[in-house]
């Protein structure tokens, strides 16, 4: 899939967020780095049309985000740092259910489908789980789960281990090393990326490094490390 940002500007009351981004994104791994407050949640936002462009605009799959959000976000799936953020309904598998019912109408495929989604995560039997009584880990990949069920094109992620205990960050790890789709993943976790095709270095709003993970991440630790 390509990501098409054209003279993309995002403005608030009091400040530019992202200055003039002339970019064309279709690496099947994409990483995200930069200082806190450079812009980086931003950036991912304009991918699914959660932030919109205030000059400028983006397309995805040739999809303007300003003239058809919905046939973008039927594209994009969006991971939260925080997946309290984005899980709706108290048990797992009512969650994902509920991103599905108007993709697949019959209940007996949404629930084989759901099934082979936790499964593939490793996660089967947190179907019947009370969302509120599962660790950081187990909620994160829930959420990913309630994403990727509605079989999305491209997923971003951001922020996907900054909460996460060594154990559950390896398993998002290679959750997202697994998938079979394109990714976006903005991250502190520059371990993470090292082994990604391409990661860009926000700074200040705009891209200061876009470059292959040894030059990009070497360069972020020597200039904002």
């Amino acid at each position: 899939m390509l990501i098409e940002f054209e003279h993309t500007v995002v403005k608030n009351a009091r400040a530019t967020i992202l200055h003039a981004l002339d970019l064309a994104l279709s690496e099947s791994r994409i990483g995200v780095v930069g200082p806190n407050g450079a812009g980086k949640s931003t950036f991912a936002r304009l991918l699914n049309g959660l932030v919109l462009p205030s000059e400028g605009r983006v397309r995805v799959d040739g999809v303007d985000t300003r003239e058809d959000v919905r046939a973008v976000r039927r594209r994009v799936g969006f991971v939260f740092q925080n997946p309290e953020n984005q899980i709706v309904f108290p048990i797992v598998s009512e969650d994902m259910a509920f991103g599905l019912k108007q993709r697949v109408p019959d209940k007996s495929e949404r629930r084989a489908r759901i099934a082979a989604q936790l499964d593939a995560l490793g996660i089967g039997h947190l179907a019947d789980r009370a969302s509120h009584l599962l660790s950081g880990g187990e909620r994160q990949l829930a959420a990913l789960a309630a994403v990727l069920v509605t079989h999305p094109d491209l997923v971003v992620f951001d922020e996907p281990t900054t909460q996460l205990d060594l154990r559950n960050r390896n398993r998002v790890r290679d959750a997202i090393a697994s998938l079979d789709r394109q990714a976006v993943v903005v991250s502190h976790d520059l371990d993470l990326l090292a082994d990604f095709d391409r990661v860009l270095v926000v700074v200040d709003g705009r891209i200061a490094v876009d470059d292959a993970p040894a030059a990009a991440l070497r360069w972020y630790r020597e200039h904002c490390g």
